[in-house]
């Protein structure tokens, strides 16, 4: 039996509103730009939400009609969002990484009428396309430098569309009200595209109601608080941003905060300090990377005492901490002061009370690490169809290896062959404008994730997507993310493809990780100019042997790569070869690899 949803039953917009009522000075955002936070209260962002919604209104914008935002995250993103979720428009995000084909096949597919665009760059992509948009009726550019030039009606900064909305309000009192007041929670909210990573990205329409939902799983699962507060830095496109930075917090009532960019999250965090935080496996093995090299260099006596700290606290860290003797939990405090305590204030996340792993598998070596570090790191599971967050750890019950507990409201169950299905207030809508995919993914009311998975005491362990395991020439069923996150778990490898259905043994294609591989090079004295010319290089292919071999030890026999190809490029998402997410596109790694697959073989 789940359980009933404490939160108050207001839609998204409906609860900023009550925020700015109850908390009007409270310090709802603030936004770094050139060097100096900036910050808006709960009055202050309900009053621009406001009258960035009433603009849309005066220019015809109805309710349902879509309103498109192609930009990192930052206080104009959610204004945008909250001001056309106030007159009951539909936010539709957009990656900024997307190259034009793929901005134009989002922004046409879903009928959006008015784009906010981050710049010159993002506004160039809808301007390159208009032939294909004829819904499009203005752009609203953020930043305005390089376009003053530009002869083109549709262009508009957010400042002057703003001022026009303040104006409309001005001349029609109480009609963003009125039209708040009017609001459901079946109403849609979102249109949130799938990546993609396995043909055309799907619109899931996401409604106030999976908002509300997603809301309660996120603040119970991550225990947000009125007094929490986080960077919101992954893209806001993507539903497990959506989540940290909207959902909980907007019911909750806590504090966001946006960096100069995607660029800058590391020294954003130190200064930030946030009370809990989300990471996708590639950020978790990217500081990963980074200690390892600032270790590396470091050298000499500093090195020996690191060493020292993670081997002694290793095995502690294991067990619960309930489970800790006194001896231990000295052993701890100890090497937190004398090590532990300056790697978090380099990670930014000696404050965290909560950090997360999720959207993919994490290494359990990764994830130990931070562990180790005393960062308190959990992994959760979700997906954008669920409206965001579903299961993650208890922090007194951290089994590694799985993706923790259900949040309370999610009644989740495995099909006879393991597949996760889940019902309730969670389970989006559907897909936009796809009938055909809406009843494969929704069959009598279970949502069919497409994941197998098997409980583990209590916790939901995932093995891997029903469509990516692999069987064997000799029988044996093979999970390849679990051979490629083992294998991603060395600083010195980013990305891993796994090869291995219908095959004698498992191969791999493998990208270095330029950063740490150039790092080690150079600490050797190996000459080298560019990605090729390092790969090239006999010693490093030596390197990348020793990692795999390394690897392998934690893998049954079936599953250890037997031979591998160094990628003489990096996976590029404007080669096709992954999402805007960083999700593997297998079929078109396979397809464009094949002479370099076959010689494995």
């Amino acid at each position: 039996m789940t359980a009933i949803n404490p939160l108050p039953q207001l839609t998204l917009p409906q609860m900023l509103r009550e925020q700015a009522r109850k908390n009007p000075e409270k310090l709802a955002l603030r936004q770094k730009d050139f060097g100096i936070w900036t910050p808006y209260t709960w009055a202050d962002y309900y009053r621009l939400s406001r009258r960035f919604g009433m603009a849309l209104f005066s220019m015809g914008v109805k309710p349902g009609g879509k309103v498109g935002i192609l930009s990192e995250n930052k206080a104009e993103w959610v204004v945008s969002q909250m001001g056309a979720g106030i007159i009951s428009a539909v936010t539709v995000g957009v990656y900024p990484t997307s190259p034009t084909p793929e901005v134009s096949y989002v922004v046409g597919h879903a009928d959006v009428e008015v784009i906010v665009c981050e710049d010159q760059e993002q506004a160039d992509k809808i301007l390159e396309a208009i032939e294909e948009l004829p819904k499009i009726r203005k752009i609203i550019v953020v930043d305005m430098r390089g376009l003053r030039d530009y002869e083109s009606d549709l262009l508009i900064s957010f400042k002057e569309f703003e001022e026009l909305g303040a104006v409309f309000e001005k001349e029609n009192e109480g009609l963003a009200d009125s039209m708040l007041d009017k609001q459901g929670l079946d109403d849609d909210a979102l249109m949130i595209y799938t990546s993609g990573s396995t043909g055309k990205p799907k619109g899931a329409m996401i409604t106030y109601r999976n908002v509300r939902a997603g809301g309660w799983a996120a603040i119970e699962r991550l225990q947000i608080t009125e007094t929490s507060s986080v960077l919101s830095y992954l893209p806001l496109c993507h539903v497990a941003e959506q989540f940290m930075t909207n959902f909980g917090p907007i019911y909750k009532g806590s504090t966001i905060s946006f960096g100069e960019s995607i660029r800058t999250v590391q020294k954003d965090l130190r200064e930030v300090a946030p009370s809990y935080f989300l990471g996708v496996p590639r950020i978790w093995e990217k500081l990963h990377s980074e200690i390892h090299i600032k270790i590396n260099e470091a050298g000499g006596l500093r090195k020996a005492v690191y060493q020292w700290a993670v081997n002694v606290c290793s095995p502690i860290r294991e067990k619960m901490p309930q489970e800790w003797s006194l001896i231990e939990k000295a052993k701890l405090h100890f090497f937190y002061w004398l090590v532990f305590r300056a790697l978090q204030n380099f990670l930014g996340l000696r404050a965290v009370n909560l950090a997360a792993s999720g959207a993919a598998p994490i290494s359990p070596q990764v994830f130990q690490f931070f562990r180790v570090i005393g960062v308190p790191l959990v992994e959760g599971y979700g997906a954008t169809e669920i409206s965001g967050l579903v299961t993650a750890h208890n922090l007194s019950n951290v089994v590694s290896g799985t993706v923790g507990i259900p949040a309370d409201i999610a009644e989740i169950k495995l099909s006879e062959q393991g597949e996760i299905l889940l019902k309730g207030e969670l389970v989006f809508k559907g897909y936009y404008k796809n009938e055909e995919a809406t009843r494969a993914a929704i069959v009598d009311g279970w949502y069919h994730t497409g994941d197998v998975a098997q409980w583990v005491d209590g916790n939901l362990k995932i093995i891997d997507r029903i469509k990516d395991i692999m069987i064997t020439a000799g029988g044996k069923n093979l999970s390849p993310s679990e051979i490629e996150n083992t294998m991603k778990a060395s600083p010195y490898i980013k990305e891993c493809i796994v090869i291995g259905d219908r095959r004698k043994f498992v191969s791999a294609l493998i990208q270095i990780d330029m950063e740490s591989v150039s790092a080690w090079a150079e600490e050797k004295k190996m000459a080298f100019t560019t990605y090729k010319s390092l790969i090239e290089n006999p010693e490093v292919f030596k390197l990348i042997t020793g990692e795999v071999a390394k690897a392998n030890k934690g893998l049954a026999p079936v599953g250890n790569v037997r031979k591998f190809h160094l990628l003489r490029k990096e996976l590029d998402h404007d080669d096709d070869e992954v999402t805007a997410t960083m999700k593997i596109r297998r079929s078109k790694i396979y397809d464009k690899y094949e002479a370099e697959i076959k010689a494995m073989y």
